[in-house]
């Protein structure tokens, strides 16, 4: 039985209390290890212990900060198999995903920011606007002290590490909460945070739940910035919080994406892509396709072809080779997703393949299985289509022109991604700008370039991280101006 500890100012510790949360292993249904049930004095320590460490981390050199970050992500790769292992133990998919995805992109994350840090720098002007007086006018980036970073479950090291990065490449010192849910690798990391040797409480990981966690985290007076991914209904209860002490604030949020096939779309490619969309991490990730709108003209041919295909998925161990669907995170997530599927079938949804819980044997008699599904005739305003079912859920829905699409595609409170599927060029450059969406993918999808700003609009998120924007989120802008006589 591991015993997970939170990690303040270079040391291991267990929570105030020294009470502790089960962890279960979603694909056996069995604890496996235990979490920290942290409380506002864990919250207090690591933020003092940011506080404190802050001052000589900020002034550390931009080089020495980037080397601290590329020996992160050298130590991550090292330490890859044991990582896959923990992430998919941890949060039941299948472990050839965490070995090309999770892990790797959880390296590369502290490898971007590391090589963009050095190119991170304000812009100058020569300021002659007056005949009397010239004026050189600049701007630096400036860390804004202790950060907070809160991360999802579904994509645990991999979204973490998306935060930690800029955060500490800015100069800031971070408290962060990994989800209780999925803490194994957030633990892990502290260990290669403690291996790499960077200073004492300049990265602080506290384990527990929201309410005894995040709310004293995201609240404290000491925090300048909160970095959070998850869902809506919590970014709106963190906005409320914060709201009045004006601190800068970043939610990546929730989707119910479209995913939109034209009959000119490169069928097999577009099939392939949308198995992905659809299921990949067993469809709990928020980028994924939940509402497939294909035209009618393919209509009854693209759904024949992604019944076949998705009944051929392998739901099963998620460490076993060829598993393509491993175990939703919990119990709760698994009710949830049956709860959805008999509100679907109220809704007048027709069940085309799947729509039930998988048993399995063994070891996995217990585990938290769900057959990948697909339903048709739904009205694309139903809840079904409407609300963020967060698993291997999609909805099929026929369309005939451009505009009729657009405007279902749009038809929701959430805007985070869309793809697009056709040959035509005029279109793939047109319509992304009509949907309404902070990403919009043409004939690929969760295709990334982390130079690029990631985020949604609506309620799918408050703006943008990757990139120079998360720099600039984790910096305070100072602008200078010096006259020239």
């Amino acid at each position: 039985m591991v015993i997970i500890q939170n990690y303040i100012n270079g040391e291991f510790v267990n929570p105030h209390g020294q009470i502790f949360i089960d962890n279960i292993n979603p694909a056996k249904g069995e604890i496996y290890s235990l979490v920290p049930d942290s409380e506002h004095q864990d919250v207090e320590m690591a933020v003092q212990a940011a506080q404190k460490a802050f001052g000589s981390w900020s002034q550390t050199p931009i080089s020495i900060r980037s080397d601290y970050l590329r020996k992160l992500a050298n130590k991550i790769i090292e330490n890859l198999d044991q990582l896959a292992l923990a992430e998919s133990i941890d949060n039941g998919k299948p472990l050839s995903l965490c070995k090309i995805l999770d892990i790797p992109r959880a390296s590369a994350n502290f490898k971007f920011f590391a090589d963009t840090l050095i190119d991170f720098h304000g812009q100058s002007y020569m300021t002659d606007h007056n005949q009397n007086q010239l004026a050189l006018n600049y701007t630096t980036y400036g860390p804004l002290g202790v950060v907070a970073c809160i991360s999802p479950w579904n994509l645990p090291l991999y979204s973490l590490t998306w935060k930690i990065a800029p955060a500490l490449a800015a100069g800031n010192t971070v408290v962060a909460k990994p989800s209780e849910l999925t803490p194994m690798t957030a633990f892990l990391l502290s260990k290669i945070v403690s291996e790499v040797g960077l200073p004492p409480g300049v990265l602080n990981i506290i384990h527990g739940k929201g309410s005894s966690v995040g709310t004293p985290l995201v609240t404290h007076s000491q925090i300048k910035a909160v970095s959070f991914t998850g869902s809506t209904l919590t970014g709106r209860s963190i906005s409320t919080a914060v709201a009045a002490d004006f601190k800068k604030l970043s939610l990546e949020m929730g989707g119910k994406n479209a995913n939109i096939i034209f009959n000119d779309a490169n069928f097999e490619q577009a099939l392939k892509t949308t198995i992905r969309s659809s299921f990949l991490n067993q469809g709990q990730i928020c980028l994924c396709g939940s509402r497939i709108f294909i035209q009618s003209g393919i209509y009854q041919k693209f759904k024949s072809a992604l019944v076949e295909e998705t009944k051929k998925l392998q739901i099963g161990n998620p460490l076993l080779e060829g598993t393509d669907q491993g175990a939703l995170v919990s119990k709760d997530h698994l009710n949830k997703i049956i709860s959805y599927i008999e509100l679907a079938k109220s809704e007048g949804g027709n069940i085309l393949c799947g729509g039930r819980q998988e048993n399995l044997t063994g070891e996995n008699i217990n585990g938290y299985f769900f057959q990948p599904t697909l339903i048709e005739g739904l009205s694309n305003q139903c809840r079904t289509n409407q609300e963020e079912i967060f698993g291997p859920v999609a909805t099929l829905i026929s369309f005939d022109t451009e505009e009729e699409v657009i405007e279902m595609a749009n038809a929701t409170k959430y805007g985070l991604s869309a793809s697009i599927w056709t040959s035509d060029v005029n279109r793939a450059h047109k319509l992304p700008k009509k949907i309404d969406s902070g990403i919009v993918w043409v004939n690929t999808w969760m295709l990334r370039d982390l130079r690029t700003p990631f985020g949604g609009i609506k309620e799918s998120g408050l703006g943008r991280e990757g990139g120079v924007e998360a720099l600039s989120f984790f910096s305070e802008v100072k602008n200078i101006c010096v006259g020239l006589v």
